[in-house]
Order: C-alpha cells, then sequence, then structure tokens
C-alpha cells in the first residue's frame, strides 16, 4: 500500500477540560508516532450542565479550530459533547477530515462482551438524560440491562480537586443509588472519570467491571487510521495543547499526563 502524504497530519481532540486528557494519554500509547492537537474548553466547562444548543455551538467552533490545524481526524473526547454534537460536527467537518466520538466504541464492547448481563452507567446530566447509551443499547437487542444514573458534580469536582480524598464523599452519595447496586459492569460515560477509576472501583465491596473508554476509544481510532491508510509511520509525536480560559488546574494535569515538554497555548473561541 502507498503511503499516504495525509498520514503525517495531526490527530486533533477536544473536551471541556482535563478529561480528554486521558483519552489523549491513551492516545500516545497505542498510537506513539502521532502528532496530537488538544482542545481544552476550560471557559465553557463543565460541559453537563450546558444546553445541547450551546454544546453545539462550541463544538463546530472547536471543529473549525481544528480543521484548520489540518487534522487528519478529529476525536470528541467527551461523552456530553459526542451525545450532543456528534451527528452536528461529522456534518460541518464533511469529507475534510475522520469524525470519531467516544460513544460507539463503548457500545462496541459492551454488544461483544455484556449480552444479558446488568451494566450501570454514571455520566454528567447531559449525556444521562440524552439517553443516547440507553437507545443505542437497546437496538442490539442483548437483553442488557442498562442503568445510568447522573453525577452531575463529578467532573466540576476533578476538574478543581483531581484525584484526591474529597472525592469520596460524592462517590458515597452517588454510588449509593439502587440503580448502581448488584452490576456486572460500570460504564465510566465522562472522560474525566478514569482519573478517579480507582476510588470508584474501592467504592464497590464485590468485584465488578469498570469500563474506561480511554484505551477502548483509543484502540478504535487506530483501527480507524489503519482501514483509511492514515496511520503515521514517522512522526514525532508532536502535541499541541489549547485551552479557551488558561487554568492552572489545566496546566498542572497536561503536565503530569505528558511531563513539562508541552505547549500550551491560550485560544479564546469567541474572540
Amino acid at each position: 500500500m502507498k503511503p499516504n502524504h495525509l498520514a503525517n497530519q495531526p490527530i486533533g481532540i477536544f473536551d471541556s477540560g482535563i478529561g480528554g486528557l486521558t483519552v489523549a494519554n491513551a492516545l500516545v500509547k497505542h498510537l506513539p508516532r502521532e502528532n496530537i492537537v488538544y482542545f481544552g474548553d476550560t471557559a465553557h466547562m463543565p460541559y453537563g450542565d450546558k444546553s445541547a444548543a450551546a454544546i453545539q455551538a462550541y463544538a463546530v467552533k472547536i471543529a473549525h479550530m481544528l480543521l484548520q490545524q489540518e487534522c487528519k481526524l478529529i476525536l470528541i473526547a467527551c461523552n456530553t459533547a459526542s451525545a450532543a454534537a456528534y451527528d452536528l460536527v461529522k456534518e460541518y467537518i464533511g469529507s475534510k477530515a475522520i469524525v470519531m466520538d467516544v460513544i460507539a466504541p463503548v457500545i462496541r464492547l459492551l454488544k461483544e462482551n455484556y449480552a444479558k448481563k446488568r451494566v450501570g452507567l454514571i455520566g454528567t446530566r447531559q449525556t444521562v438524560n440524552s439517553n443516547i447509551y440507553k437507545k443505542k443499547v437497546d437496538e442490539l437487542n442483548l437483553d442488557i440491562a442498562l442503568s445510568s444514573y447522573a453525577t452531575n458534580l463529578l467532573a466540576s469536582a476533578i476538574e478543581e480537586f483531581g484525584n484526591h480524598h474529597v472525592i469520596d464523599t460524592l462517590l458515597n452519595v452517588y454510588l449509593s443509588d439502587p440503580n448502581l447496586q448488584q452490576i456486572d459492569a460500570l460504564v465510566l460515560a465522562c472522560t474525566h472519570y478514569p482519573i478517579i477509576k480507582e476510588r470508584i472501583f474501592a467504592h464497590y465491596k464485590t468485584p465488578l467491571d469498570i469500563i474506561d473508554s480511554s484505551d477502548i476509544v483509543a484502540q478504535a481510532v487506530k483501527t480507524k487510521l489503519e482501514k483509511n491508510n492514515l496511520l503515521n509511520m514517522n512522526g514525532d509525536s508532536i502535541k499541541h495543547f489549547y485551552v479557551s480560559d488558561y487554568t492552572e488546574t489545566f496546566a498542572t494535569n497536561a503536565k503530569l499526563f505528558f511531563g513539562n515538554n508541552i505547549t500550551l497555548e491560550h485560544y479564546p473561541l469567541w474572540d
């Protein structure tokens, strides 16, 4: 197969804040040669309490910016934005780049591994109220009993405190909900949540599978690039980070995931 001259173009990733860094980190592990352009919409974080129309406006604006960066693939690394804006972003982008979300790879995993099982799901209010996971799971017709619960303050708390024990108080309230008991697996339907994955696992007294989308999505991106002959075999893994509002929390977490050698630029969305 001939080398594709577009292969050296970057992968674009966006999220409302630091959550998508978990996905970006997994992407770097699975695709060490790929160049990354990351946009954290910290000015509008959290997306979970925004209207679908507002999220769609942010998502299209960010997608436009990532197109200007000549991204070959744009990954919506946010469940809330994936639920509210994936179809619109895909329509806006057209054939200029591949568009992926973080929901489809998880649904594929549930299809392959969780027929006739009880699965819990936690996410923002916007993600849960969109009912997108429930609709897609029901379409599988595999008798998967999915129980979703909105844990709306978690993303903001993680953005503020990171993996700090203060989070345990929120988890004690949220994870004691009857809908999240006696389950075989728990879907972390927010890319912030893998940061506190061990705390979530520790809350449950009986073993269960924690479904963290980061590695699942990274593998799906790799497969998509392979299929389209867009894998970067010779890249230097240059990582460029943009934020719509500079915050110490984002800067600290970006360095925690990727070391001190990162470029972080302020890029106001509406200027």
